[in-house]
């Protein structure tokens, strides 16, 4: 990914710069100097053999595909404790793709909305007495993307099955065979919801719409888009329940910290195109090879850069951040759990020793050297 940034990001620049945000010229810059000497580094020896490696900092960007790997080990070391040892589902709100679009100029609001009425729907619906009558909790990653690379949001929860009682005398759990809500009472509750709190935006002034959008300022073409997607199913998907506590972490070491591409995905970058493999879910998953103008590559790859301070992992529920800890105990104990289950540890651990020299492996690797960041040649914002 940074090589197709290297090489690309003054055509980009000369063809887009006018609605590049600041957030997206800086993952631009951020994921070009990655591991470069532009952000400096330290020099490490070896305390046995005197081997010597040099290594350069990371960026840590949330978008780019190098640097998830600690932040998702340590984050899996927090969720390791809170799981609970019951089957767990997996549940996927998506918006159609004319509401979605809106979310191109109007990130914070689009997903903040999006974020609410999803809760607000498996809360809501996981209360009723008719259903499970429980009080239950869950967690829910934002995901803007599909395989080709361009606009589509949808949130992914995984949800533990069951949940308190509203009464909070016990444990009220489903069966592990089928999810246990309503596929379809979800499905209309959430466009009900995600609209009306739509409307309210559009009243309130909270939205904009500018270039090709602009037609939807207008009151009367606004309601038409609304009642449009009125009138058509909302994707809500539940696939197989995981089993147990120890999937549910392979699945959160996979899904949590993704970007919209990694370079594993990238095949090839030649005569100003890129090529890349994605799965066509209309024709079986089949995996195939999408080749891109360089440029346009880029260009949907940005689409996909979050506002700053936009939380992507959220957790609601029982395992809210605000009273979580005392609610899990309380989980556990109406299971008759004093602990929670073992779990696999996370697929990527951050290491406490000194590493191994790659020479000699006997000695260890020591810093001996800081390096500073090289002075920078900022993409060009003319």
């Amino acid at each position: 990914m940074a090589d197709i940034v290297r090489t690309h990001h003054r055509d980009l620049l000369s063809r887009w710069s006018q609605v590049l945000s600041r957030q997206q010229r800086k993952a631009l810059c951020d994921i070009r100097d990655c591991r470069s000497a532009a952000l400096g580094g330290r020099v490490e020896q070896c305390d046995r053999c005197g081997h010597r490696v040099i290594l350069y900092n990371s960026c840590r960007n949330r978008h780019c595909p190098k640097c998830q790997a600690q932040a998702r080990a340590r984050w899996l070391a927090q969720r390791e404790s809170e799981l609970l040892p019951v089957s767990y589902f997996h549940v996927v709100f998506t918006l159609p793709s004319q509401i979605g679009r809106l979310a191109l100029q109007n990130p914070r609001q689009i997903y903040a909305i999006l974020f609410r009425t999803a809760a607000q729907t498996l809360l809501e619906t996981a209360a009723d007495p008719r259903l499970l009558g429980a009080s239950i909790g869950f967690l829910a990653v934002l995901h803007t993307w599909g395989q080709n690379l361009h606009l589509h949001p949808h949130l992914h929860c995984v949800v533990p099955g069951g949940g308190i009682s509203l009464d909070g005398s016990r444990w009220i759990g489903c069966r592990k065979s089928s999810f246990f809500l309503p596929v379809r009472l979800l499905s209309h509750r959430f466009r009900k919801s995600f609209l009306r709190a739509l409307r309210r935006a559009f009243r309130n002034g909270a939205l904009q719409f500018h270039g090709e959008l602009k037609p939807l300022a207008e009151p009367a073409n606004f309601q038409a888009l609304c009642d449009q997607a009125a009138d058509i199913d909302w994707v809500v998907h539940v696939k197989p329940p995981f089993g147990g506590p120890r999937r549910v972490l392979k699945y959160l070491a996979r899904y949590t910290h993704r970007v919209a591409i990694s370079n594993h995905r990238l095949r090839s970058l030649e005569n100003g195109h890129v090529s890349f493999e994605w799965k066509d879910y209309a024709h079986r998953s089949r995996t195939k090879l999408m080749t891109l103008d360089a440029v346009e590559f880029l260009r949907r790859f940005l689409l996909h850069v979050l506002p700053t301070g936009l939380v992507r992992i959220r957790q609601f529920g029982f395992l809210a951040h605000r009273h979580r800890r005392r609610k899990l105990q309380l989980c556990r104990a109406l299971l008759a759990t004093r602990f929670p289950m073992p779990c696999d540890p996370p697929t990527t651990s951050v290491a406490a020793d000194p590493p191994v020299c790659p020479s000699c492996q006997l000695g260890r690797l020591t810093v001996i050297e800081l390096l500073g960041a090289a002075p920078l040649a900022l993409l060009d914002t003319s």
